[in-house]
């Protein structure tokens, strides 16, 4: 099986444990995936910020701005932003090579199974815009929200702005909302994205959703920065 990122073929070792037992969809190779950090205790109990001991300095500026009660009402990710996680999420979200997104299947339906979500739960992928669609010619967010054995809801609508990766944090925090929603929301909802960063993609968005009555909003993330 080629691997979805280097594209090196690699084989599963045949044994007598993973023929009764198969172990779950891989799709990249052992080099790769050694290459990759998971996100383990001590982290941020709030946003998984690696490191952080109880809530972390992001998390106390967002309960800051919102009266003592922010709007995210919690963050899970899989992976720390490494060097190879870098490289990857270039090649697959700004080189639009949409394969490497299969990589995290298994991953994102694992973390998804642990949150351990009401049935009535919402799931709803971040959007972008339509001329960055039209850019990049899919939307990781949505593609990382296929991988959950739940449908999605497109509920909300994306203004388009400079791109994220262009602005300094002090930008990406106080620029405009670009979400706008144009129903009432009265379930729960998991937002889908790829990155947290400074976490201001992913407030905005429950801002909006708690504005349009949702009762809680939580985020599933890939990658925490």
């Amino acid at each position: 099986m080629l691997c979805t990122f280097c594209l090196e073929d690699h084989q599963e070792q045949l044994s007598w444990s993973n023929i009764f037992t198969p172990s779950p969809l891989q799709s990249l190779c052992p080099d790769c995936s050694g290459k990759l950090e998971r996100i383990k205790a001590p982290c941020c109990r709030r946003c998984s910020k690696l490191g952080a001991k109880g809530a972390c300095e992001d998390c106390l500026y967002w309960k800051k701005i919102n009266n003592g009660t922010p709007f995210l009402d919690g963050n899970q990710s899989v992976y720390t932003y490494n060097s190879h996680m870098k490289e990857m999420i270039y090649q697959w979200k700004y080189r639009g090579d949409y394969e490497v997104g299969f990589s995290f299947m298994q991953d994102i339906n694992d973390a998804f199974r642990k949150l351990g979500t009401e049935k009535k739960t919402i799931v709803v992928p971040i959007p972008l815009s339509e001329e960055r669609l039209a850019e990049r010619g899919f939307n990781q967010a949505l593609q990382l929200a296929s991988f959950i054995p739940k449908k999605s809801a497109l509920l909300l609508r994306r203004v388009h702005g400079e791109k994220q990766s262009k602005k300094t944090r002090r930008e990406r925090i106080t620029a405009e909302n670009p979400f706008i929603i144009e129903e009432k929301v009265e379930k729960p909802v998991i937002l889908v994205d790829d990155i947290y960063t400074t976490g201001a993609t992913l407030h905005k968005a429950a801002a909006v959703l708690k504005r349009a009555g949702c009762p809680r909003v939580e985020s599933l993330t890939l990658v925490r920065g």
